[in-house]
């Protein structure tokens, strides 16, 4: 059975999200419809809806110099990315305001921990100036509801109800290789392990 990365909904106090490193990020669609496509003999269908949602996905390190794109998957009611911030800009962890807070991916667990969790946006809406991550993601959820609603109006897709995608979005920060090579691996694998997921819907 494939390691499930559970997701919990508080954010890491004090930790600056503009900082170098590597983010596992889920995005669930409201109330976790099977929005985007199915899973066929362990492999992800994208339907017109998860094409697009793909392609703004891809468009995001042309909008944001300082980030680059890792390993993604579009699964039927969420997605699963990893997002590297690159550069050197200073930060702080909450444990030592004294020193800086990116380390190298090289180091062991047993130096820093396998990874740390929290999910980022608990605001309805981010504006444009929100810095680091939830930026990122913010405009990725803009650009696809902006979209999504051109094609409703133009190309009679389904309306949806109220909203595309879930209030939160979750994310782990990534402390070491080991660590950054298990979660590539979860999200290749996540269309065949579909009935086991925590947001498997029929």
């Amino acid at each position: 059975m494939a390691k499930i990365f559970h997701r919990r909904t508080i954010r890491l106090p004090n930790y600056d999200y503009r900082q170098p490193g590597y983010y596992f990020i889920t995005i669930c669609v409201h109330n976790r419809v099977n929005l985007f496509g199915r899973i066929e003999n362990g492999e992800m269908v994208m339907n017109k809806i998860g094409r697009m949602v793909y392609r703004w996905w891809q468009k995001l390190p042309a909008k944001y110099r300082r980030i680059q794109l890792d390993e993604f998957i579009i699964m039927p009611n969420h997605i699963h990315g990893i997002i590297q911030i690159v550069g050197a800009k200073p930060c702080f962890r909450p444990d030592d305001l004294a020193k800086p807070c990116f380390r190298p991916l090289t180091e062991s667990p047993d130096q820093q921990g396998d990874y740390t969790e929290s999910p980022l946006q608990t605001k309805r809406n981010i504006p444009n100036t929100y810095e680091g991550l939830g930026r990122y993601i913010s405009w990725f959820k803009r650009m696809t509801t902006n979209e999504y609603i051109r094609n409703v109006k133009q190309h009679n897709w389904p309306p949806f109800a109220g909203k595309i995608w879930q209030r939160n979005y979750y994310e782990r920060i990534i402390r070491n290789q080991k660590s950054l090579e298990n979660i590539r691996q979860y999200i290749v694998n996540n269309p065949r392990n579909w009935a086991e997921d925590a947001y498997y819907k029929e």
